[in-house]
């Protein structure tokens, strides 16, 4: 499903400030006791003032459920496919160090209740981030539909940010970018991958930033991109060093692992 045709060019919403004040924890501000995408992990980021970041999957119910895995292996007891549960099976599933399950979108807003900005990563539901999206998309912005706090989201699918567009016109959003290497997307097509790598679909999607993978940030893309007043984030950033060397580019990083 796609909701905004292919060359049609989006209304920009713009970033708040807050986003770029303080740095953004990667899946929250997890560590012992509090695991990735968890509402201990998003407590602790309120806590400490940071922003916070999280990501989407969609349940079998049609809920956006915060959770970055298609597969359930990884961070908690259970196997299978997150799209296989219901979103109350998933919600009874404990995290792997925690001691609560998988929240819902909706959860997770309530919890932050504007405190802090909120940077959303809808993960790809295509397979090879082309045009087959949208009921994740339509999820997300039912769940934040007269959320009041700064709230952006994001997507590596421009299908998925067009389509944000969209749902949530008056909700800014952004390309989640990397260099797409071959070795790292072998599921992607190289013609999209290069247009991908180019960021060709900044215009289209109303993009007002780009969260892009730290070790490209000297890239001509990303220095075209901030050119055009897009803000720059950068992913993932895992030291104090590592952070210095990411701001000679960007405006802001996501971390995990220190606390900046």
């Amino acid at each position: 499903m796609s909701l905004t045709p292919p060359d049609s060019l989006a209304a920009t919403a713009a970033l708040p400030p807050a986003f770029l004040a303080r740095p953004i924890a990667h899946r929250a501000l997890h560590g012992a006791g509090r695991p990735e995408n968890s509402l201990a992990a998003v407590r602790a980021a309120v806590g400490a003032g940071y922003g916070i970041e999280i990501d989407l999957q969609p349940s079998a119910d049609g809920v956006a459920m915060v959770f970055h895995d298609e597969g359930l292996e990884r961070l908690t007891g259970e196997a299978g496919p997150v799209a296989g549960r219901t979103a109350a099976e998933l919600g009874a599933i404990r995290l792997t160090g925690g001691e609560e399950g998988i929240p819902t979108f909706a959860e997770v807003l309530a919890l932050v209740a504007g405190r802090v900005p909120l940077l959303v990563e809808i993960k790809d539901q295509d397979g090879a981030l082309g045009p087959s999206v949208g009921a994740l998309e339509a999820a997300a912005a039912r769940a934040a539909e007269g959320y009041a706090g700064p709230l952006a989201f994001m997507s590596f699918n421009p299908a998925s940010v067009a389509a944000m567009a969209a749902l949530a016109p008056g909700v800014p959003r952004g390309l989640t970018t990397a260099a797409f290497r071959a070795d790292d997307w072998p599921e992607v097509p190289e013609a999209r991958r290069a247009r991908l790598r180019e960021m060709k679909d900044l215009a289209r999607t109303g993009a007002a930033f780009i969260s892009h993978e730290a070790a490209d940030l000297s890239s001509a893309p990303v220095a075209r991109a901030k050119a055009a007043g897009l803000a720059v984030f950068c992913w993932t950033i895992r030291s104090p060093e590592a952070e210095a060397a990411a701001r000679r580019y960007a405006d802001n990083v996501t971390f995990e692992g220190y606390l900046p």
